[in-house]
């Protein structure tokens, strides 16, 4: 359906991949603050010392798999300006699927059900995640007083092999050591 009223002249197109859908499968995320402020804190002597934002930050991404059942995040780093993560999503735990048997009742949960209907399909691709993840770190900056914002989008790459997998967790690990020539470093 076109935009009415501005005609689609306004519409950013998106820059995720149009032929992939998001649902399931591991992804490289980076996710920057506005203007690449330092909110989450300083690295000196080789070592990320986390700002109160920073220790935010860590709670949230820590926390994702407890908002998120169908999600890992098995490596990440919070840098003084950005975040960066693999997101790793698992289709098979998007719930116990429903499954009925001549007079049985689904086996679903209601609790389950009333999340899908809620939510519905988009609370399980990669943005619903990244959205969570700065909404709460938003949410604590707001409600104690402390100037926070988030650049408006994040970038990913789909992780398409072990050997990326690899060599991402490795640039993830070392991301602190090399904050000097990083390009995100300003």
């Amino acid at each position: 359906m076109e935009d009415n009223k501005f005609r689609g002249r306004y519409r950013i197109p998106s820059a995720r991949a149009q032929w992939h859908n998001y649902d399931g499968g591991e992804y490289f995320v980076t996710v920057c603050t506005r203007d690449r402020e330092h909110y989450f804190g300083e690295i000196t002597g080789g070592k990320m010392h986390l700002s109160e934002m920073g220790m935010v930050a860590d709670k949230c991404m820590r926390d994702i798999p407890n908002h998120f059942p169908h999600v890992d995040v098995p490596s990440y780093v919070i840098m003084p300006n950005h975040v960066h993560a693999i997101i790793v999503i698992d289709k098979t735990k998007m719930g116990i699927p429903i499954v009925e048997t001549q007079n049985f009742a689904a086996l679903q949960s209601s609790r389950q059900l009333e999340s899908l209907q809620k939510f519905g399909p988009q609370r399980r691709n990669l943005a619903s995640v990244v959205r969570g993840f700065k909404i709460g770190v938003t949410k604590y900056a707001r409600h104690n007083n402390i100037p926070f914002a988030w650049q408006t989008r994040f970038h990913d790459h789909i992780i398409r092999n072990q050997d990326e997998m690899d060599h991402i967790t490795r640039y993830i690990e070392n991301n602190v050591a090399k904050w000097e020539s990083d390009e995100w470093n300003h």
